[in-house]
This record gives C-alpha cells, structure tokens and sequence, in this order.
C-alpha cells in the first residue's frame, strides 16, 4: 500500500510504502498511483492516551452478563474516522469487582481481537487511588476510591494480563509514593491526577518517577492558592508531561495558551478524555447530562464528567488558541505519546516504524471568539490496517 501527502514533519510531499504492518520505505514526492494526494497532510497515527468509550459504547460498564460485553470494534471504528489510530482505553473508579471485569474482558478482547491489538497501546488506569476531595474527585464516586494498595495494583493488573501502561494516582494519599514507585518499576507510566497534594507532595512523586500529569488544569479545586499549588508545581515540573483537553470546556482557551508556554509544546500531550456519550443527542443520561453544546456534567453539578470532542477537534483547537504551530500540535497527539508510553517504533514517519498513519485536511483559522472546524480526516491506518478512508 501506498500513501501520500504534505509531511507534518518536514513539509515535503512524501510517499509512505506500508506492508506487513509497517513502513518500509518513506520517499519523497508521488511515487506510483498512492491513496491521499498533495492537498493532504500526512502524520503518524493520532494517538489517544485517555479514552473512556464514544458514541453509546463504553469501556466501563456497571454490570455484566454473557454476551453482553462493549462493542469494542465500533469504538475504534468510530474513533478512526476521527484520526484517532491508536489509543488508551481508560478504566475508571467504579466497584472493585466491576473494575476487575472491566480489564478482564478488554484484556481477553485484546486477546482474540489482533484489529485492536493494533490501536490499543495499552490500558490507562484512572482510579481508585484518586483524592475523595470534592473537586479533585471529579466524577469520580467518593464510595469507590481506594487508598494506594500494591496488592490491589497486582489484582487490577494481573486481570489486565499486564496490559496497563498507566496509572493516575493522587500522591497526598497514604502509600501512594511507593505505589508509584512499584509501578514504574513493573514499567508502568505513573500519572498525578484528581489529587488535592501540597506541592511538597508533587515534587515527592516526581522523584518516586511519576512523569505525567493526568489532564492537568481538570480534577481539581475551583479555586486554589495564588502561589504555592499543585498546579503550579506541575506546570513548574520539567519532568511532568501534562496531557491537556483542548475542547474549550475543560479549559478556555486562555488557560489552554498558558499552559502550553509553561510546559513549552514538546511537554504537552493533548487528549480527549472522550466518554461513551461523547456524540450523543443532548439529554439527562443518569448520572450525567449532555447539554445542548455538548459539554457533559455530573447531573446536577457544575463538574465536568468527560469530554464531548476528540483529537480531529482539539488539534484545530490548539493551533487556533495557543503558539502552537499545526507540526506542534500534531506532535502532541503522535511525538507526545509515544515518548510518553517508551513506545520507540510509533510517533514518527520512518522506515521500520509501524504503520499507523492519519491523513488529513486541515484549513488554518484563527479568528478571535470562534471555534475552528474539525479537521477533515481523509485516511486513518493502524498497524498497516485501513480503519477508515473518506469517500469520495
């Protein structure tokens, strides 16, 4: 297979040879009859390091019975035709047995399914060790956190059969600095998140090898110190890279622009944190309503409960209210992650490396108060496998 298109790396149209699951050959200009074209850019494959679930379907579910499980590959369908090729199934805080279950069965999916194989680049798990502090807790339910518990961690990863990559941990909890310590050991990514810590504590969990913010700027108090905060501790940290979502409704615009000169473009991983009522009609959906422009909350709250856009928006997004430029946003969903993960074979265009791709068609717009078009995606490949193709 053949595909071609303007470089995010360098400009240049290239041509990008794919067989057996990888790129053999990166040349530049058109060579032979390749699907894209020189209107359309070419990238690595969108990466997603927080994913919930999309359009009804849900990596966490409440109750299980035969049969009964997700449909996993409408997911991954569905986020394809977003530019989305590779991404991490968040498991939240729910019941311990219905965790379990949750990582069990994707496991076992991930198992029999080698299309999925070829997305998932493992599982990130975001809860329970999280602050019960209204505010930092999010939409995370009070009576199911946990405090930090390595037996706990093995059961959780052990029913994963070792998929899970990440971990979001809230370092002011009792033995949550060797637990992070345990996991960056068994090669894991430790996460600070939904955490109320002082930024002594912060500082603490960088040095136990915690070198991710979980959404920063999200899962925390409406109003905090002026000086000394675990927000600033973070935004300060050269050894946190902050996963931000940039849909306009977890962080405006301004604070969005803010972040991304503290932590400078290189440090910033943008994610969805997309639920499985991202896509859906407004409406009250139980414990969580989606309101009329899309933003989800916690029914009767002011707190957010997941994100409504995904990658093809908050690329657009960020190019529009940041100094990004378009190579540095993309980076952010493709270099980012990959780096993030200790993944060496994703994240760039080269020989060897495996074929994930998105293509797509970006138009720059940049006008103050409106939010920019999504970006056109045009062809989105995993693993050498075409998840999705515009037609024509």
């Amino acid at each position: 297979m053949l595909f071609t298109g303007r470089s995010i790396e360098s400009g240049d149209v290239i041509t990008v040879s794919v067989a057996n699951g990888r790129m053999t050959d990166v040349a530049t200009g058109i060579c032979g009859p390749a699907f894209g074209g020189d209107d359309v850019w070419i990238a690595p494959g969108f990466h997603d390091l927080q994913i919930n679930g999309f359009g009804g379907h849900d990596f966490n579910r409440n109750a299980w019975s035969p049969g009964d499980a997700p449909d996993y590959a409408a997911i991954y369908k569905s986020l394809a035709a977003h530019g989305t090729a590779l991404f991490c199934p968040t498991i939240v805080t729910a019941p311990t047995s219905i965790m379990l279950d949750n990582l069990r069965y994707l496991a076992c999916e991930l198992e029999r399914s080698p299309e999925l194989r070829k997305s998932v680049t493992g599982i990130h798990l975001e809860g329970p060790f999280l602050s019960p502090e209204e505010g930092p807790r999010g939409a995370h339910p009070s009576e199911d956190l946990k405090l930090p518990d390595l037996d706990l961690w093995h059961r959780f990863q052990d029913a994963a059969q070792g998929n899970i990559r990440m971990v979001t941990i809230a370092p002011e909890l009792p033995g949550a600095l060797p637990l992070i310590e345990r996991v960056v050991e068994e090669g894991a990514v430790a996460a600070i998140g939904h955490t109320s810590a002082r930024s002594e504590a912060i500082r603490d969990a960088v040095s136990a090898g915690a070198t991710v913010s979980t959404h920063l700027g999200n899962g925390c108090h409406a109003c905090l110190p002026r000086h000394s905060s675990y927000l600033w501790e973070q935004l300060a940290s050269d050894a946190l890279t902050a996963t931000l979502i940039a849909d306009g409704h977890h962080l405006d615009p301004a604070a969005l622009r803010v972040f991304v000169r503290a932590k400078g473009p290189a440090r910033v991983a943008l994610v969805s944190d997309a639920v499985s009522l991202a896509g859906m009609p407004a409406g009250r959906y139980g414990r969580f309503t989606v309101e009329e422009d899309g933003t989800i909350r916690l029914s009767g709250t002011p707190y957010l409960g997941g994100a409504s856009r995904l990658l093809d928006a908050a690329i657009p997004n960020a190019v529009a209210w940041t100094d990004m430029e378009l190579r540095e946003a993309v980076g952010a969903v493709t270099v980012t992650p990959a780096k993030v993960l200790k993944l060496p074979g994703k994240g760039r265009l080269a020989p060897g490396n495996d074929a994930d791709l998105t293509l797509f068609r970006y138009q720059s717009r940049r006008e103050a108060g409106l939010r920019p078009e999504p970006l056109q995606i045009v062809a989105c490949v995993a693993g050498g496998s075409v998840l999705y193709q515009l037609q024509s």
